[in-house]
């Protein structure tokens, strides 16, 4: 089922000059040849395996076991330039887990990963969690393809939930996300481990990064496990705290506008672009009753237990409905266990290692003005902002797969993001400083999907 060309509603739901780079820097490190995968051992895996793959990139996954492409529809736009002919290990596993969500590869068990090593290794790695509740394969084509291609190691973790029943994981309010902090912290560890036995040296760098909640995850790894990492990107992550902004203070007025007792404006006023209206009937069936429903059940399942109850629905009709209790929904009258469980995963600002931020202005789910322009300010508040850098994306939307839609009206972040994880590489390991922050206008011509100057 399709909302709007090129763009699969399921997967709308559950989630310098860019440059392709070669196939791994001058003089970079490998053991040669793949042999014996098997001997490779990934530290608190209850299952793995593992293989050489003639290409670990999507060119050459797409269609087997080793990647999931529809998990990751909707991601980028068509047109999409991804480098291929990478080939090295690949590692797919679980941790010990009791929740049974992703149903990848039959195993019917969470806390799935995958990490892989290309042959030719530039002793770095790249660690990323899920979006949306998508799972391990999703930003394959958005961030594996190109991390491989230049020379890095790469980790993916399903973050310990997925789907939209994702809620049911966790014996309190709340614990479903913390979870995804916990299995980001246990990959980034057990890949580190897992690269020294291939490469036999620990990786020189990491990076962690991440799109919208894995741009959260992102956030909250440089401010609570920094010494794991050496710098970020965090593509439109989503905002949690405590007494807001959050999903939770945004929400509910596009819930009220569906049920006609909110009008467009109360939407202006809650944050939204003004800009954006055209996105808006697309994000209402696709996107803002799904969204609140769930992550209002994560934090607060008291406030409507019957909806959507044990489970977001059966089919999709039911699973895209909105509560209608949650036109009325006010974070703020909610009792102070509500905000306890939010505080569980709540970012504070205080980063403890270089992260680079990109938003677009017509981010229509995670509206900038209540989201990344105010975790800006956070990091600023908290004595932080000389190793912040903040991009605002003229024209960007949350997912670039609405592009092939309205390419009059939106451009792609991808391109703009892989300029951003190039200019985060450049400021750790060679103390180039990254533009300061600014708006990076949309331009007049050219290849917008492949091509983005940060200056």
């Amino acid at each position: 089922m399709r909302l709007s060309p090129g763009v699969p509603l399921l997967a709308a739901l559950l989630t310098g000059l860019t440059f392709l780079g070669p196939a791994a820097p001058a003089g970079a490190q490998g053991p040669g040849p793949c042999a014996h995968p098997d001997r490779l051992h990934v530290p608190g895996a209850e299952h793995q395996e593992a293989a050489c793959l003639g290409d670990l990139t999507t060119a050459g996954t797409a269609g087997t076991r080793y990647t999931d492409m529809a998990d990751q529809a909707g991601l980028s736009a068509a047109g999409t330039r991804n480098p291929s002919g990478v080939p090295g290990v690949q590692i797919d596993g679980y941790f010990p887990d009791d929740s049974r969500l992703n149903a990848t590869h039959d195993w019917a068990h969470d806390a799935q990963f995958v990490i892989r090593m290309p042959d030719r290794w530039n002793g770095g790695l790249v660690v990323t969690g899920a979006p949306g509740t998508r799972r391990q394969y999703s930003t394959d084509a958005l961030i594996s393809d190109q991390v491989l291609a230049q020379g890095f190691a790469y980790a993916a973790t399903d973050k310990g939930n997925t789907g939209p029943d994702f809620f049911t994981d966790g014996r309190e309010p709340g614990d479903a996300v913390a979870e995804w902090n916990r299995r980001v912290t246990e990959l980034t560890k057990a890949a580190k481990n897992a690269v020294r036995q291939r490469y036999g040296s620990a990786p020189r760098r990491t990076y962690m990064t991440g799109i919208s909640n894995a741009g959260y995850l992102t956030r909250w790894q440089l401010e609570n496990r920094p010494e794991l990492y050496d710098g970020g990107v965090d593509w439109e992550g989503v905002l949690w705290t405590t007494r807001g902004p959050n999903l939770l203070t945004s929400l509910p007025v596009t819930v009220a506008r569906s049920y006609g007792t909110a009008s467009d404006d109360d939407l202006v006023d809650a944050g939204f672009a003004p800009g954006s209206r055209f996105l808006w009937p697309y994000h209402e069936k696709a996107y803002w009753g799904l969204t609140q429903k769930i992550f209002r059940t994560e934090f607060d399942p008291s406030y409507d237990p019957r909806c959507p109850g044990a489970t977001a629905g059966a089919t999709l009709p039911e699973i895209l409905a909105p509560c209608a209790s949650d036109a009325s929904y006010d974070y703020a009258a909610r009792p102070a266990a509500v905000r306890r469980a939010v505080a569980k995963v709540a970012l504070t600002g205080r980063i403890g290692k270089p992260l680079i931020t990109l938003h677009g202005d017509l981010d229509t789910l995670l509206p900038i003005a209540t989201d990344s322009d105010v975790y800006a300010r956070m990091i600023e508040e908290r004595g932080r902002g000389g190793l912040h850098r903040y991009y605002t994306v003229r024209d960007g939307t949350h997912t670039d797969g609405l592009y092939d839609a309205y390419p009059d009206r939106l451009r792609p972040i991808l391109p703009c993001y892989r300029s951003a994880f190039t200019a985060l590489t450049r400021w750790v390991e060679a103390g180039v400083t990254p533009p300061a922050d600014r708006t990076i206008a949309r331009p007049a011509g050219g290849d917008v999907v492949n091509s983005c100057a940060l200056r």
